[in-house]
């Protein structure tokens, strides 16, 4: 795989990596909690509400990184802003559905379903602080500086150094 010349590209990508992890983490414990405040309605209820909130955050994460795959284009932006605003989108339908199905389930604890999407989302934000604080990101990113001085180049056929013109009259 070809690195991405987009500054954002390795810090989405070990945000996901890391996420993936503190969410398996915070399955198993919110699992745990739910087991035992509500046996086994609550260990649904918390490893439900603990996927969700990685998904969430993989499904931003996600479209920014497909997105990214177009820098270089004429029409980057505007296919970077449809592609994000598009997850947006989907999140917001996936969220409403999920949240009409699983309402009238009787095998829903929903404080542990409540804690355990907080949880998440917590969690996602402390990883994403984490990460960035972590990364070594240069103060100007994704620009190409020039590799010659024009004052520099040699001179070529037909051309005079400068003052040399007036020199000869």
């Amino acid at each position: 795989m070809t690195s991405s010349p987009v500054s954002s590209t390795p810090i989405l990508r070990r945000t996901l990596a890391w996420s993936a992890a503190a969410a398996v983490v915070l399955a198993l414990i919110a699992g745990g909690t739910g087991y035992a405040v509500d046996g086994t309605d609550g260990l649904w209820s918390g490893l439900i509400g603990v996927l969700l909130a990685f998904v969430f955050l993989a499904i931003t994460a996600g479209s920014i990184l497909f997105a990214n795959r177009w820098f270089g284009d004429p029409i980057y932006v505007q296919l970077f802003f449809a592609i994000v605003l598009g997850g947006w989108l989907l999140k917001l339908g996936v969220f409403l559905v999920v949240m009409i199905v699983l309402s009238g389930q009787p095998w829903i604890a929903p404080l542990v379903f409540f804690l355990s999407i907080v949880a998440g989302v917590v969690l996602s934000l402390v990883v994403d602080m984490i990460v960035l604080m972590r990364m070594r990101l240069p103060h100007v990113s994704d620009i190409g500086l020039p590799t010659v001085n024009p004052e520099d180049e040699v001179e070529g056929p037909g051309r005079q150094a400068s003052g040399t013109a007036e020199e000869e009259r």
